[in-house]
This record gives structure tokens, sequence and C-alpha cells, in this order.
């Protein structure tokens, strides 16, 4: 079996990545410090604890193993943190990446792909969003990815060093089978949030802005659900070991759905309320984003299966109703 180097591969969309590499026939290996990742949810190959900023303990990993790809989920991830401390993701998402490119390219141009974001486009200047959209980010942690996806630019122009980015819309939504979930420390994400003021887990869930230039008032965003976006990765491997090109691809459902029409139906699927206040907005958050996914359907084959609302939610709701977290991690 190939491995597969899988750097942040406890984490959320990490271990639902390692669970799809498995059933597809790939022997996923994962680097990961546990800062946000669970080493329960390293269920299909070997944990090396470790962090990416550790230079030494990252060639030591492509040294080993010897994969025939790489895949880096292992970014901190929290848009509003990057703001009050911008140097905490520099350090991590840009030197740590930094790292994990030049192991690879050390290691004989092993193939990398890398967990982009949405995020690098800021306020985009036309909907739906494809990839040849001006990226304009807005925040440090969207700064950090378009960075690295700008260092992956170079490296293929000077080195011949093969690359894929991902840019991923609004990852929701767990695992069909109830192995793996969504399970961070520091929950931010709205629809795991509204599932957990609905299970009355908190009670300090917020909407932020009712008065964004859309339909209902609330913001319209692409719910992508996880296990699409492990199959993404999995065909982008493929693509990668077939090809050798470089290439970047949205990944999203194409479809826009309101935070109203969501908790709408998160209440109807599950017979709950959702309660709620009205927060203002925050300053840059986009009224809408939503993919124009025609490329990686196009190039990689990639079809979001799974990513119905109805779907989203049942399966983030199980999850959750299954698994307790406590409310000093909540929120």
């Amino acid at each position: 079996m190939c491995k597969v180097l899988v750097f942040g591969g406890a984490g959320y969309i990490g271990s639902h990545t390692c669970k799809a590499l498995a059933a597809a026939g790939f022997e996923p290996v994962v680097f990961d410090n546990l800062s946000e990742g669970h080493a329960d949810f390293v269920r299909w190959g070997e944990l090396i604890t470790a962090d990416i900023r550790d230079q030494d303990a990252v060639k030591a990993a492509y040294a080993r193993h010897r994969p025939a790809v790489a895949i880096h989920f292992a970014a901190l991830a929290y848009v509003g943190e990057s703001v009050s401390n911008p140097e905490k993701y520099y350090q991590n998402n840009v030197s740590g990446s930094l790292n994990i490119i030049e192991a690879a390219r050390q290691a004989g141009n092993v193939p990398l792909i890398f967990s982009s974001s949405c995020a690098t486009y800021g306020h985009p200047a036309a909907l739906p969003i494809s990839e040849d959209t001006v990226q304009k980010p807005i925040s440090p942690y969207g700064r950090s990815k378009l960075m690295v996806e700008q260092i992956l630019a170079d490296y293929e122009h000077a080195y011949g060093f093969p690359s894929v980015c991902l840019r991923y819309f609004n990852a929701c939504g767990s695992d069909l089978e109830g192995e793996l979930g969504e399970w961070h420390r520091k929950e931010t994400h709205i629809i795991p949030r509204a599932i957990l003021s609905a299970l009355h887990r908190i009670d300090d869930f917020t909407i932020y802005g009712d008065d964004h230039d859309t339909p209902d008032g609330s913001q319209i965003r692409d719910f992508v659900h996880v296990a699409d976006l492990a199959s993404a990765h999995v065909r982008a491997a493929g693509y990668l070991m077939e090809t050798g090109k470089t290439a970047c691809f949205n990944i999203g459902s194409g479809r826009g759905v309101s935070v109203f029409e969501m908790i709408a139906a998160l209440s109807q699927i599950t017979g709950l309320s959702v309660p709620k206040t009205i927060g203002k907005r925050r300053r840059g958050d986009p009224p809408v984003l939503v993919a124009n996914p025609a490329k990686a359907r196009a190039e990689l084959n990639f079809q979001a299966h799974y990513s119905g609302l109805e779907t989203i939610l049942r399966s983030a709701f199980d999850w959750h109703q299954r698994h307790p977290l406590p409310k000093s991690l909540a929120g």
C-alpha cells in the first residue's frame, strides 16, 4: 500500500480523510501535535506526536516512511484569534508549512496536498467564486493560507515541486457511520454551535447580523460535508500521482444556504428550538460565499454527494447528541 503522510491527521477534516484514504487502499501515517486533534481519532495508521515547527521531526517522518504523497492540514484556524495574535498564526501556518514543504522537496519532491481556504478570497468581486477570483484575504488567517499557496507556486516554478491546493468552503457534518465528528476544543463553527444551543449545552449562540444584503438578512454560506472534503483529498492524491501537475481547486457544494435557513431546517429535523441572539455584523464577514466547483468536477471528478443540508444536519446532530462537550470547551 502507498503511504500518505498526513500532517494534522488527528483533527476534524484530517481524521475523516485518513478514514477515506484507508478505504481507498492507502496507508495514512498521522503527524500531529494533538493541540487541536485527538489521538482517539487516529484509527487507520501510525501516529507521530510532534509539531510541524520541529524541522528535524518533519524531516525524520519523511525519511522513515517515504510517503507517495503528503497532506497538510496542520494549521491554526480561528479567524478572530488570528487578528488578536497574528504572530502565532504566522509561526505555525507559514513557518511550519515551509518546514513541511522543504522537507518534501529534500525527500525527492514528494507531492503535497495543501488545506487552503475560501478565506483567501476575502470579499469576492463576483459570485459564485471561481479559482480565478482575485484573492484578497482580510484576516491574518486568510493571509497565512495565501502565503503558503504562493510558496508552493514558487517551489513549483523553481524546483518542479508538485502540489494541489484545495480551497475549502464551510466544512461541516460528521462521519456517516458515526465513528468521527466535529470535536473542536473551542467551537466557533455555526452548525455545531446551533446544535449545541438546541441541546442546551451553550447559552450564547449568536447570529452576527440580520441586516446583510441577502434575501433574509443573514449570511449565505456554501456548506460542504466533511465526507465530501475527505473524498476530494483522495482524488487529489490520485491526481498528483498520475499527473504530477500543480493546481488549485475550490471544494464546495456550489449551493448557498442562509444561516436562518439552516436554523429552520435544524429545528424541523430535530423537533427542537434553537435559542439564539442577534448580534452586530462582524467586521470583514462577507455576506455571501459560494463556490463554483466546476474545475474540481472536471479535473478531479469531484462530486459533493453528501452535502445536502438534511444529511449535513442529521449527521452532525447525531454526533453531538452522543458526544456531550463540556461547556468549558464549547465556546
